[in-house]
């Protein structure tokens, strides 16, 4: 019976001629082995893409909550239109508004001026509002954590915007700053309405979680926390980690 122990001369058989090369017996052993290899990749998929960037874009979060809550007609729960017929009344989203304001329809006119649950004008139209877009870059950091670059178009020139991380595995949702300390997740849109922010997350975000891009419109960032939602703070964005 052979050793157990391959010896390192079953492995290479090195030939001191014109250089060091490997023997035909190294390429048989890759070949043997070269499968199991790749069986062991496919087994194990997230060691193998550990170091991967993650890209994704961001969706409107009128659409994301309106399907993952099975809302009856696509909503915005956090901007509001005006609606003489509607009586002062608590959302879907737990946020009250004011009469003769009800949560926007993805349904409503593009050109339907959108405000804040007191009715107070957010310089928007719906079309404006719901058509911003962006993309976002999550890449593991060597030593910890995750850099995060996130780049937007469609938003309020020179409007104040915060990028958080929603939990799902809590309950209720909670949110933390994507930065984690609420002093480098904040930014202003350009005069075009574009921007590019970069962000070191302490973790790296899992499928539990989700960069959410908020509005502010009292001009304001708020720290650790969103704001008012609904009222000064309002999702616009969001990317659902896979």
């Amino acid at each position: 019976m052979r050793d157990a122990h391959l010896r390192s001369a079953d492995f290479l058989d090195v030939e001191h001629h014109a250089g060091m090369r490997f023997s035909g017996r190294v390429a048989r052993l890759v070949s043997m082995f070269g499968g199991a290899l790749a069986a062991a990749a496919l087994l194990h998929p997230a060691s193998a893409r550990a170091a991967e960037p993650l890209q994704l874009d961001f969706v409107t979060h009128a659409s994301f909550f309106s399907l993952e809550t099975k809302q009856p007609n696509a909503l915005d729960p956090q901007v509001f239109v005006r609606d003489g017929a509607a009586p002062a009344a608590v959302g879907p989203q737990g946020i009250a508004h004011v009469a003769g304001f009800r949560p926007l329809l993805l349904s409503d006119p593009k050109d339907a001026q959108v405000s804040t649950a007191k009715g107070k004008p957010l310089g928007f139209t719906a079309g404006k509002w719901l058509g911003a877009t962006g993309q976002v870059t999550v890449t593991p950091a060597a030593n910890g954590g995750a850099e995060i670059v996130a780049t937007f178009e469609g938003l309020k020139p020179g409007g104040t915007y915060s990028l958080f991380e929603n939990h799902f595995d809590t309950k209720p949702v909670s949110f933390t700053p994507l930065d984690g300390k609420g002093t480098g997740n904040s930014f202003e849109a350009g005069r075009d309405g574009s921007a590019s922010v970069k962000v070191r997350s302490p973790q790296m975000p899992t499928g539990m979680n989700a960069v959410l891009l908020v509005y502010h419109s009292d001009g304001k960032s708020h720290g650790e926390s969103r704001g008012d939602i609904g009222v000064n703070a309002h999702h616009q964005l969001i990317a659902k980690i896979p």
